[in-house]
This record gives C-alpha cells, sequence and structure tokens, in this order.
C-alpha cells in the first residue's frame, strides 16, 4: 500500500458561490452599473489616462467618484478602464452603495481556497462521528467563548492539538483560477419561517452555477501506520478518511432532508423545493467518489457546527441558544431555530420603479467528484 494517495478533485457549484475578501465594495468608486452589467473599475489606469501633470489637480480628481471621469463609449469588454465585468446588477443604483466582494488570485480570476473545502469537509466528519461514538451533548463540556464553545468535542473526536489532529493527514490545495466570466451579480436575501423576506438586501460578488474548479487532495496514509504509532502519533478516525465520500455524504444527506423539509412549510418557495426535491432524489445514489458539500456564505448555522447533532436534546438547544445569544430579533422558548435562510433571489423592476423579489436558489452547494491518480 503507497505512502499517500493524490487525488484530482472536480468541484461543481449547482448554486452560487460567495466567499468573501471581507471588503465591501462601493458604486460610483469601485464599480459602475451600466447596460445591465456591473463593472469594475480600474482607478489607477483612470488617472493615468486623464494625462494631468499638476499634482493639485491629480490629488483632486482622485477625491472624485471615478465614474465621474468615465464616458459612455469607455463601456466596452477589454477596456483598460474595467478589472473585470460581472453578469447582472445589484438591487441598489445609490452612490456608495455595498458589494461584498468574492475572492479572486492576482489577475482577478475567481478560485476555490482549499481551506474553504477543507473546512466543509472537516465538519460534516466531526458530524459522523458524533453520531458515531454516541455523543450526548452535555452543558459542562461547553467553553465559554461561542466560537470556541465545542472545541472539547472536537479535540476528542479528531485529536487533542493540531500535531494529533486527524484532518492533518489530509492536505487539500487550492483551486485552479477560472475566468472571470464565471462571476455574478448575487442578490440574496433573508427568509424568515412563514416565507417572507426579512432585512436588508445583502449583494455580493459570486460564482456562477455550473462552474467547475479542479483542486489535488492528498491523503496522507503513513500518518496511520505502525511507524506513526511508534513515534507516539495515534489519529483517531483513520476510516473516516479513507471512507471520506460516504461520510460526507451522510452529513449532506441530512441537511438536505431538514431543509426540504423547512421549505415545504412555504408558500411561494417552489422553486427552492424544487431543487432540494432534486438533491433528495440523487442523494441515494451519491457516495464514494461522489458527494454533495455545502461551502461558503448564506450556509446557515446548521451547516458550520455540529447542528442536528446538538438540536436532538432540545433543552440542551434552549440553554446554548440562551447562553451564546444565538438568536436575533424576538424569540419564544420552543420557537424552531434557526427561525430563518438565506437564499439568493431573483428581483424584477416594473417600470415604475417597483421590486418584486423571487426566493430562486439556496447557496453554496457544490458536487464533489475524487479520480485516484494512478502512480
Amino acid at each position: 500500500m503507497p505512502e499517500y494517495v493524490i487525488y484530482d478533485v472536480t468541484v461543481s457549484l449547482l448554486t452560487p458561490l460567495h466567499i468573501g475578501t471581507g471588503r465591501d465594495l462601493l458604486h460610483q468608486y469601485d464599480y459602475a452599473i451600466h447596460n445591465g452589467k456591473t463593472w469594475r473599475i480600474n482607478e489607477d489606469a483612470l488617472l493615468d489616462a486623464q494625462d494631468v501633470d499638476d499634482p493639485r489637480l491629480v490629488a483632486q480628481l482622485a477625491q472624485r467618484p471615478p465614474v465621474e471621469l468615465l464616458n459612455k463609449s469607455d463601456f466596452q469588454e477589454g477596456s483598460p478602464f474595467f478589472r473585470y465585468v460581472l453578469r447582472g446588477t445589484p438591487r441598489s443604483s445609490a452612490e456608495g452603495a455595498q458589494l461584498k466582494e468574492q475572492i479572486k488570485d492576482a489577475y482577478d480570476r475567481p478560485y476555490l481556497p482549499g481551506s474553504s473545502l477543507k473546512g466543509a469537509l472537516r465538519t460534516a466528519i466531526a458530524w459522523y462521528g458524533w453520531g458515531q461514538g454516541r455523543f450526548r451533548p452535555e452543558i459542562s463540556r461547553l467553553g465559554r467563548s461561542r466560537k470556541w464553545a465545542a472545541v472539547d468535542y472536537e479535540r476528542q473526536l479528531l485529536g487533542k492539538n493540531p500535531n494529533h489532529d486527524l484532518l492533518r493527514a489530509l492536505q487539500v490545495g487550492d483551486s485552479d483560477s477560472v475566468d472571470g466570466s464565471a462571476l455574478m451579480v448575487l442578490n440574496a436575501r433573508v427568509l424568515n419561517r412563514i416565507g417572507k423576506l426579512s432585512g436588508a438586501p445583502v449583494e455580493m460578488e459570486a460564482i456562477r452555477p455550473d462552474t467547475s474548479f479542479r483542486l489535488r487532495m492528498k491523503l496522507d496514509r503513513a500518518l496511520f501506520s505502525d511507524w506513526a504509532k511508534h513515534g507516539g502519533l495515534n489519529l483517531a478516525g483513520a476510516s473516516w478518511l479513507l471512507q471520506l465520500g460516504d461520510v460526507v455524504q451522510a452529513h449532506s444527506t441530512d441537511r438536505i432532508q431538514r431543509e426540504l423539509a423547512w421549505f415545504k412549510q412555504m408558500k411561494g418557495m417552489e422553486r427552492v423545493v424544487g431543487f432540494y426535491q432534486q438533491l433528495a432524489n440523487v442523494a441515494p445514489r451519491l457516495g464514494g467518489r461522489r458527494f454533495l458539500v455545502e461551502l461558503g456564505w448564506g450556509t446557515g448555522w446548521q451547516s458550520k457546527t455540529f447542528g442536528s447533532r446538538l438540536q436532538a436534546d432540545q433543552r440542551f438547544m434552549e440553554r446554548i441558544i440562551d447562553d451564546y445569544r444565538l438568536a436575533r430579533g424576538r424569540r419564544q422558548q420552543g420557537d424552531p431555530f434557526p427561525k430563518s435562510r438565506r437564499a439568493a433571489v431573483a428581483f424584477r423592476r416594473d417600470p415604475r420603479g417597483s421590486v418584486s423579489e423571487t426566493p430562486a436558489s439556496p447557496l453554496g452547494w457544490a458536487l464533489v467528484e475524487m479520480k485516484e491518480r494512478k502512480a
């Protein structure tokens, strides 16, 4: 048996994906809206094109919104005044409206960070391990920090420290970059438990469905060998990595069934319900080298925690919701948690300027396919 296995991995997006940089782009300063598209401004090229020698005038130009330096004739694909162009436009066209920036490489090409995929795999493995170990949620085992509340459970499941962590044996590289044409403008909203849109719209750069990323994963089997054990390294859960597809798909199937049930309760969710029904139909045929996973922004509390494992004990859930202030807004004891979901919405503006919105899809679902590289 070789000491390691290398997999060539394809990650195909089924719904829009946003993985942010933490920066908000501003309308008329960082981007412009024209002819049904969103144009990311190249401010340096714009200023250089002014051909102004007086430093004071250059400083004055730099204080103006860059969009004021553009002419209609400048809005052409390939223009040096734009870094890239996105399909679609944000809902808001006000000066200073914000658009969350998508992570990209140095050439403005989107890619999938290996850390994002590995984080999703880690959550699924921990969720699966909880079920295998038949753990029970206990308040006494939780940390005081909301962010690190479950660290004691994680250490028991995956390893006592980074040197002894199960995921040390799985290396996930960044994907190859894809063309900027894969970018789109995503309009997202919060849906409450009666199906109404609530809160302010969240607008962002995102990667379109049907985009595929290619990357490499390496499973280091040597870390599970007798040699490693003699050296004091005894990683638990080796079988979970060796059966990675089945493990992750078990978590995804649980998520799909719960989300399908949640959206079925509401009116006007036909497109979202239809999507989850398709996933539910195909899920039994997955596993092994093909599995579904949730990535990035907007996938919710349940996708990034032990989720349904904790919700199995209603008294425990009520306690942590209160102790860690997990709920937003008014909430009565016994109300469902989480009480809302985020979804991509399609919007239309009529001639009078009124906007209608339709929930279109959840966020961040992808199909992962692994192919073992032959020696």
